[in-house]
């Protein structure tokens, strides 16, 4: 019996090989009807016997190509159009476009072995890509995903190319960004005046890099600088140059064989490294690299996924490179030639430059395998700008994050699409890449401004905020920082009635008494809202942000509701003239803020066990006690007391000053403090899910980067019998604060 169907295919399905796909499985069951690309996803008409039309369906999703992602698939009753074969059709245009974008891909293995085949036409062609890999949103420049709407545009296919573009049995079938010697872009080596091209510019790149020189060099989402990670006076320089005094850099390693003599891989630190996104993972450094992570047990490694990082390896480039964003400290990666060109001079000796241009700057993706299975910490290049989440809306919502570590959330027909990292908008370049991503988002998707729900950060200095009030939108709305934190878990996994104790420890954020929270309880639920519960003990903080960047003088507002203190300034503390200053601002009550941050605890911490410089980069600090506790295995933790709603910090404290005074080893004060803040977060909630009558518990807020606390709080709250949900599709830090909000808006609780 003949039967007939159309079919909805949503979720990344453009750009991945998935029409071919469809193509060669209609003809493997005989059937006829025709496949196209549409602004929701991939629609299929099919007819044919029954039994085949079902078989089919099944596979439809069984045997899906391995980049695209299915997220749903509507079958709904047809009648037979007498079809006689299956055709790939044009891509039809009706209304504003929803499909999912793909992230870009890591080269294929198939590419990799023709890049290297000297018999094939594409042998050592650093731009080689197929359905299977290659680059996708940094090329892409509209929807639906085709040539003309790509950077490719202004490369016409040669006779060769055009064959396997049209051919729907070879894997290059539609591949939009497919390209040869004879009609595509290519690379370029500069050194001051001079340019070198084709197979000799990356012989030429590799010696370099031999050599001890810096090098800049464009890959998917923005230009790279690159030196040899085993030679400290490139490292060396290579900081002084860029100014990242402290922060660590990333590494490449050549293969997966070298990744796992330098860090420790288990078998999911392995998958994730060399999963389809192939981000940036941290994970325990085996092996030391002068100045390449300074006081940090672990080490940033990834893997090569463009066949240019291929190619400089197979030419004799050193075997693990430092690959590290191409900017000056803190500014967004540079990806326009000109200014990448300009930007650099006097930090990279010299540049190999790609003809084709990048749509976007994306950063590369740094995540983690931690106590609670992988883990984002900064979402780009291979993650962005999927779908993360379906929220129940029937306008569009634009939500705009934080100011640091901003990313962007637009939704569209209910699909949640999280923008790449953006980065700190207290640097004017990165408020005007933030600017550009507003724009390139809703251009995309062709959504007006006027049109959406506009969602901010309640904090109402933030830059975020004061943009929101300069646009057109037609309804605005505010969202508390921590609690759209929370928000920002249960939207990843669509739980918008399940009531939870959140859990949201940061630096810091805007409370609804207008002090600086950032160690909070709340109990509740998306739709209902949350409410505070709990929170850390209040201090004071002078100087307000300063205070960020200067452990000693958090400390000086926390300290100051000890009592008796010793001198601080004198042996073992030795903190320095900035403490006393904080202080009397503290006693004078001149310049301070109530808070009640856990960032801020941190700090104070790390201050009394030695940690009294001004810090480089954000969480520093915190960073650094950690790496220090990482050193023993001791179990006995401080006290950390809950009481009334309050975690009191008080004897916590007393007892790191109380450590340090009788001469305890360094790494076993952290050890107690790390151990003791873990108990009694778990006490709290104890009490807490008891009253409200809660079993899932949900840690979100950057405090919970710290993957040492997360592995001592775990053991606890297992005992306790307590679901935990964290972040998994967005960062735990405010780089998934936009989700949350955008979750929170959809339901109008912004309380």
């Amino acid at each position: 019996m003949k039967a007939a169907c159309k079919i909805r295919v949503r979720g990344v399905v453009q750009g991945v090989g998935f029409r071919p796909f469809v193509y060669r499985l209609a003809q493997t069951h005989h059937l006829a009807g025709w496949v196209r690309n549409g602004e929701q996803g991939v629609e299929i008409f099919l007819e044919g016997a029954e039994p085949s039309v079902e078989r089919f369906v099944e596979e439809l999703e069984t045997e899906a190509p391995p980049a695209a992602s299915i997220s749903q698939v509507e079958v709904d009753p047809a009648k037979p159009e007498g079809f006689l074969d299956f055709a790939i059709r044009e891509s039809e245009r009706i209304d504003r476009p929803t499909v999912r974008v793909s992230p870009d891909l890591p080269v294929c293995d198939e590419c990799l072995r023709e890049l290297f085949d000297p018999a094939d036409r594409r042998y050592l062609y650093p731009y080689i890509n197929c359905t299977n890999c290659g680059p996708r949103y940094t090329v892409v420049l509209g929807l639906p995903y085709d040539r003309p709407k790509t950077t490719m545009k202004d490369w016409p296919l040669d006779a060769y190319c055009r064959g396997e573009y049209g051919d729907p049995a070879n894997r290059r079938f539609h591949a939009q960004p497919v390209a040869c010697a004879e009609c595509g872009p290519t690379y370029f080596l500069q050194i001051g005046d001079e340019r070198i091209f084709g197979a000799a510019a990356i012989e030429r790149t590799a010696e370099i890099l031999r050599d001890g020189k810096i090098l800049a060099v464009k890959g998917l989402g923005g230009y790279h600088l690159a030196c040899d990670a085993r030679n400290g006076n490139a490292v060396r320089a290579l900081r002084e140059r860029k100014y990242r005094k402290e922060k660590p850099f990333a590494v490449m390693a050549r293969d997966v064989e070298i990744a796992a003599q330098i860090v420790e891989l288990s078998n999911e630190t392995r998958e994730l490294l060399t999963g389809i996104a192939r981000p940036i993972v941290l994970a325990r450094a085996k092996q030391q690299f002068p100045g390449v992570a300074p006081e940090n047990h672990e080490l940033g490694v990834m893997l090569p996924y463009t066949p240019l990082h291929h190619l400089l390896f197979a030419s004799g480039a050193p075997e693990v490179l430092v690959m590290t964003s191409a900017n000056r400290s803190s500014e967004p990666i540079a990806y326009e030639d000109a200014d990448a060109i300009e930007s650099l001079v006097g930090i990279a000796d010299a540049f190999l430059i790609g003809d084709r241009p990048i749509a976007r700057r994306v950063d590369d993706s740094v995540a983690r395998v931690g106590a609670y299975g992988p883990a984002i910490l900064r979402r780009a290049r291979g993650y962005a700008p999927g779908a993360v989440a379906t929220i129940p809306c029937e306008r569009p919502i634009l939500a705009l994050g934080a100011d640091l570590k901003n990313a962007l959330t637009l939704v569209v027909d209910g699909q949640a699409f999280v923008s790449q990292h953006i980065g700190d908008l207290e640097h004017y370049t990165a408020f005007q890449a933030f600017e550009e991503t507003i724009r390139d988002l809703l251009a995309m998707y062709e959504v007006k401004m006027d049109e959406v729900l506009l969602v901010h950060d309640a904090h109402p200095q933030y830059r975020t905020t004061l943009h929101a009030a300069q646009i057109a939108a037609k309804k605005k709305v505010a969202v508390q920082h921590h609690r759209a934190h929370i928000a920002s878990v249960l939207a990843e996994r669509g739980e918008w009635n399940r009531c939870v104790v959140g859990v949201s420890f940061d630096g810091t954020g805007w409370g609804d008494d207008g002090t600086v929270w950032g160690g909070e309880i709340f109990a509740g639920s998306v739709h209902e809202g949350f409410e505070r519960v709990a929170h850390l003990r209040p201090a004071v903080l002078p100087g307000g942000d300063a205070a960020a960047e200067f452990p000693v003088q958090a400390a000086a507002g926390f300290l100051a509701q000890l009592g008796d203190l010793p001198d601080l300034c004198a042996a073992p503390f030795n903190f320095p003239e900035r403490f006393r200053a904080a202080r009397e601002l503290v006693t004078k009550n001149v310049r301070c803020f109530g808070t009640t941050s856990m960032g801020r605890l941190f700090d104070t911490a790390a201050a009394l066990i030695g940690f009294t410089r001004e810090t480089t980069y954000e969480g520093q600090a915190a960073i650094w006690v950690e790496q220090l506790a990482r050193r023993t295995a001791h179990r006995d933790g401080f006290e950390f007391p809950y009481t009334d709603g309050e975690l009191d910090f008080r004897p916590l404290l007393t007892a790191v000053i109380q450590s340090r005074l009788t001469g305890v080893a360094l790494e076993t004060i952290a050890r107690r403090f790390q151990v003791g803040v873990a108990h009694g977060i778990s006490e709290c909630l104890r009490t807490i899910c008891k009253e409200q009558g809660a079993k899932t518990v949900v840690l979100s807020g950057g405090v919970f980067q710290n993957e040492l606390l997360l592995g001592d709080l775990k053991p606890q709250l297992d005992v306790l019998g307590l679901e935990v949900w964290t972040n998994r599709m967005v960062p735990t830090n405010d780089g998934g604060i936009s989700l949350g909000q955008a979750a929170m808006a959809a339901f109008a609780r912004t309380n």
